[in-house]
């Protein structure tokens, strides 16, 4: 009897990783590493700290780093060989927690084999990351609790899910209230043909299991998340004739999301917030996302919030002026980012640093 098409996949995807690829220029697109956004001399100089094998097996479309980290429980899905891991596990310090979680045995290996060289590389007395071999889509088969982790990241593993609607919802379950969902993947401009959704090669690329962009927010609404916050967007490009053929006039781009976990008693009408800086590499602006929008309660300390709708008084030096039209689009945010002069530049903020 034939494997059912979600355990085919999983297995055809684990074996693109774990045997075809060898490292990040085996790729036939540039889907799985795509860089989101500029990277900050914190991330950079703890980017020079992990090992090199790790990085060469390296294989994702952003780099899934938000901000405020420290002593954070984080949980990685999709986490490879680890790097997005051994960079987090300096980001949340040693009283944080970072969990790998991947269903290539084989990238799971790398990424326990280099634990003890990032502890004292770091030099920390007790690991604080784990790896497991699991599906990000049945984090309970490993062990994984409810509520336990203040952030779940994914780089660009997501559209090798075949149930994407699963993946949420496990997020959402293994979050804290108030938790986030940062993540980047890949967004196809249309629903994806049958032709598309069964090459092999075009799964194992990220472009067949990519999600049509706007399906995104209904399955985030069905699970329970907020609406999705839009970061940043980078375009895709396929260097292979054949494969360009195959996916005829479809596009791709890659995409940061930004998900939260918002009790529903928490949830408020509209307000004005003034960010006090003093985030490490954002102390004068915080692009929270290509609106400018900022609501996670892990900022409280950082945010003045004011609850009050269109009449509200603006702080003193804020002109007041908003954001004319929310980008959810991540074509549209990639078109606008190419555009020369002011339609490039993000959100609606105006008046002094911090003011929106």
């Amino acid at each position: 009897m034939a494997a059912p098409i979600g355990e085919q996949i999983h297995q055809e995807v684990q074996d693109y990783y774990g045997k075809e690829l060898q490292k990040s220029e085996d790729l036939k697109t540039n889907a799985c590493i795509t860089s989101a956004r500029p990277v900050s001399k914190l991330v950079r100089d703890a980017l020079e700290h992990i090992h090199e094998e790790v990085m060469a097996r390296y294989y994702g479309c952003g780099l899934v780093i938000p901000e405020c980290l420290s002593s954070c429980w984080i949980l990685d899905l999709g986490s490879g060989s680890g790097r997005d891991c051994y960079l987090l596990s300096q980001l949340v310090g040693e009283q944080g927690h970072v969990t790998g979680i991947d269903m290539t045995e084989g990238q799971v290996e790398v990424a326990k084999k280099h634990i003890a060289y990032h502890m004292d590389k770091f030099g920390y007395r007790k690991p604080n990351v784990e790896f497991f071999h699991g599906y990000m889509e049945k984090l309970g088969d490993a062990g994984l609790a409810d509520e336990s982790y203040d952030i779940v990241i994914s780089n660009c593993v997501i559209n090798l899910a075949p149930d994407k609607r699963a993946v949420l919802q496990e997020a959402f379950r293994v979050l804290k209230p108030g938790g986030e969902m940062y993540f980047s993947d890949v967004y196809a401009s249309q629903r994806l043909s049958e032709s598309i959704r069964k090459h092999r090669v075009l799964w194992g690329e990220c472009l067949a299991g990519a999600l049509y962009w706007r399906d995104l927010y209904s399955i985030a609404e069905e699970v329970g998340f907020s609406p999705p916050c839009l970061v940043t967007a980078s375009p895709i490009t396929i260097g292979d004739k054949e494969l360009e053929g195959i996916v005829g006039d479809c596009r791709f781009v890659s995409a940061t999301y930004r998900l939260f976990k918002v009790p529903g008693a928490s949830r408020t009408g509209p307000g004005r917030v003034t960010y006090h800086g003093g985030i490490v590499g954002h102390e004068r602006q915080l692009v929270f996302d290509a609106n400018f929008t900022f609501k996670s309660s892990r900022f409280a300390e950082k945010f003045l919030i004011q609850a009050g709708g269109a009449n509200a008084a603006a702080p003193q030096g804020c002109c007041g002026k908003r954001v004319k039209e929310k980008i959810c689009d991540p074509f549209q945010l990639l078109e606008r980012l190419r555009a020369p002069g002011p339609a490039s530049c993000l959100g609606g903020t105006c008046g002094p640093p911090g003011c929106c």
